[in-house]
Order: structure tokens, then C-alpha cells, then sequence
């Protein structure tokens, strides 16, 4: 699977799209904006550039991506006035994603976004289409990087899982120890790539702050990480009992995705060594964000979770599978969502780790 013409949201506007159904996503922003906050003050102890370059890698479409330009303006405009800094003349505003990312629909909000900027304040946006696992910006070009939850995205499924992982789509509890092996494995050389792109691209004493779903213990099948994919594949296998898809097809799917734990993204990027790491935090956040006055049922949260996860599965399934079955895969997985939270005691939670990193 070529995954750089396959690894995108869910396009356009309907009910399933990105767009329309990353009310988690948004979530996860709002609850690190302190991280980005911090990390934009103290770049500005001694100044801002007069014109201030900034990329989103990762951003997908939709008004998220504007809420990260936004959050960061206004950061530099209050620490401006609070240390009595001269305001950056210009803004420079890269947004990155796949080639296959919705680009249109996020440019046509463009005109929405530039009519809520304060007259005096001049940003200029263009999108940038590639991996991130690539060079995307010319040498020393970047002052301040963000991505949220896009690092935990592979280059690839990793390498020797075909005969390995029968069964399960991701590593699971059945899954032998040589599959999480080929998972960290492939982690590893994907971030430590990122890293050395970033490293030629943003400019010594440049910032990136970086979001990314990852799992509390060292027990790669802790059920903070794996539980979402055990169900997903429970879908599939529904769908084989009913003769709708064949057991092979499930064998030779795994998700290219991995969930890692902090002691992981640490060691990584003491190796690779461009980036000093400035703080590392983590918090949890429930599969269903929304306020409990809005949930009116399990089964209402099972729906509203699969609406989720099929924005973003959605393209990779459809890959693999075929579109033909998509509405009845992601109905079990609402289902078994559903049994889930009827089982558990307590909520089940993403654990979402938020690094800030300094170009040394």
C-alpha cells in the first residue's frame, strides 16, 4: 500500500468528513495550548524575527488548522505587549500535509480566517504538500514547528508483519514480541528522520512543539493505545463471519501507526541529538470529550466515536478493503464501542504526550 497517495482525513464536508468530525482533535489542541503558550514566550525572550516563519506539519483540513495560526498570532501579539517587544512585521504560514489532503477545502477558509486578523497584522499562508518524513522547507528557513497528532503516523507498516500479526490490525495482547519489535523499529527510524529534516530546516534556537497519541507504560499492549484497534479489528471479523470479507484480507492489513511511551520519544531524540527537550508532558483525555450534558447514552458515545475514528480510518480501510463495506464496518465498531464502555468501570482514555524541543 502506498501509503503517501492512501494516508489522508476523510475530504469535504459531510457528516463523516474531517472537517466535521474533529471535535476530539480540537479538544486535544485546547488542552496543550499552555505547552504552545510556553514554548512561544520563551522564544521571544530576546525578540521576534520581523517576519515570523511557522509550519503546521500534519495539518489536515479544517478550521483546527487555522485555531493553531490564530493561538500562536495571538501569543506573539501578548508577549509583545507584555515584554514591550517589537511585533513581527509579517507572518509566514506553512501548512503541510499528504498530497491527498483537502487542501481546497482548507484554502476556500482562508478568506474567513484573514477577516478576523487585526488590520495591522499581515500573514501570508500557503500549503505545502509532502511527508513529513521528507525535507519540506529550504535550509535554516523555520523559526517555530507544531504538529499535533500526526507524529504518531508511520512512514509505512512496518517491514515482516504479514505472516506475524494474524488476526490483530495493530500490536495487541495475542501479537508475538517480534511485531512490536517491527513497530518500534520502524518508530524509531521515522523519528529519528523527522528530527534530521526539522534539524536543516528551522534555525539553531528554533522551536517545534509536537503532540502525539502515545501509551502510559512501557507494556506496548497497555490498553490506553490498543484497545481502539482490538476493537476495529473485532468489526472486521464480524464481517468475515458474515461472509462480507475474507480472513486473508485482515492478515495482510496492519495499521501503519504507532502509540509510543515517553521513555521511547526520550531515548530517541537523546540519540538523534539535533534537539535539546525542554519539557515533556502527558494528560489523559476520554475516547467521547464532549460534555457529559451532551452524551446521552453508551450507545449515543459509541456512535459518536465511530464518526470519529472513520474520519480518519476511513481512506486507510477503504485502501485495503474497498469502499463497498465501510458503512457496516464502522456500525460494529460503534457497537462494540458500545459493549466496551458497557464492560468498563471507568472511561477508557487516550494518553496524549506533548514535547517542546529546542534546535540546538
Amino acid at each position: 500500500m502506498d501509503l503517501v497517495n492512501v494516508l489522508h482525513m476523510n475530504a469535504g464536508t459531510s457528516e463523516c468528513s474531517y472537517a466535521n468530525s474533529s471535535v476530539f482533535q480540537k479538544y486535544v489542541i485546547l488542552k496543550s495550548l499552555r505547552f504552545l503558550e510556553d514554548a512561544v514566550k520563551d522564544y521571544g525572550t530576546h525578540g521576534f524575527p520581523e517576519c515570523f516563519k511557522l509550519a503546521d506539519l500534519g495539518c489536515s483540513s479544517g478550521a483546527n488548522t487555522f485555531l493553531f495560526v490564530a493561538n500562536v498570532l495571538s501569543i506573539v501579539h501578548a508577549v509583545c505587549l507584555e515584554k514591550n517587544l517589537k511585533a513581527p512585521e509579517e507572518f509566514q504560514v506553512f501548512l503541510n500535509d499528504l498530497p491527498n489532503n483537502d487542501f481546497n477545502e482548507l484554502f476556500k477558509m482562508t478568506p474567513q480566517f484573514f477577516s478576523k486578523l487585526e488590520k495591522s497584522i499581515n500573514c501570508f499562508v500557503c500549503g505545502v504538500p509532502g511527508s513529513f518524513y521528507t525535507r519540506l522547507f529550504p535550509s535554516k528557513s523555520l523559526h517555530f514547528v507544531h504538529s499535533s497528532y500526526g507524529l504518531h503516523w508511520l512512514s509505512q507498516v512496518p517491514e515482516k508483519l504479514l505472516d506475524n500479526n494474524k488476526g490483530n490490525i495493530y500490536i495487541a495482547k495475542a501479537s508475538p514480541p517480534r511485531v512490536y519489535d517491527a513497530y518500534f523499529d520502524q518508530f524509531n527510524r521515522d523519528l529519528t528522520t523527522f528530527l534530521q529534516m526539522r534539524s536543516e530546516e528551522i534555525i539553531p534556537g528554533g522551536r517545534m512543539v509536537l503532540t502525539l497519541i502515545g501509551r502510559s507504560i512501557a507494556d506496548p499492549t497497555s490498553k490506553d493505545c490498543c484497545s481502539i484497534y482490538e476493537l476495529l479489528a473485532k468489526s472486521l471479523h464480524d464481517l468475515v463471519v458474515e461472509g462480507l470479507l475474507h480472513e486473508e484480507g485482515i492478515n495482510s492489513f496492519n495499521i501503519p501507526i504507532y502509540h509510543p511511551c515517553a521513555d521511547e520519544l526520550k531515548t530517541v531524540i537523546g540519540s538523534e541529538s539535533s534537539f535539546r527537550l525542554d519539557k515533556l508532558e502527558t494528560f489523559e483525555v476520554d475516547w467521547d470529550v464532549r460534555d457529559a450534558n451532551d452524551i446521552r447514552s453508551e450507545d449515543d458515545s459509541g456512535k459518536f466515536i465511530a464518526k470519529t475514528e472513520r474520519a480518519v480510518m476511513e481512506p486507510l480501510f477503504a485502501g485495503h478493503f474497498g469502499n463497498t463495506f465501510m458503512d457496516k464496518i464502522f456500525d460494529r465498531f460503534a457497537m462494540h464501542v458500545t459493549e466496551h464502555f458497557s464492560a468498563e468501570k471507568t472511561k477508557t482514555k487516550y494518553l496524549t504526550i506533548t514535547l517542546s524541543l529546542t534546535r540546538k
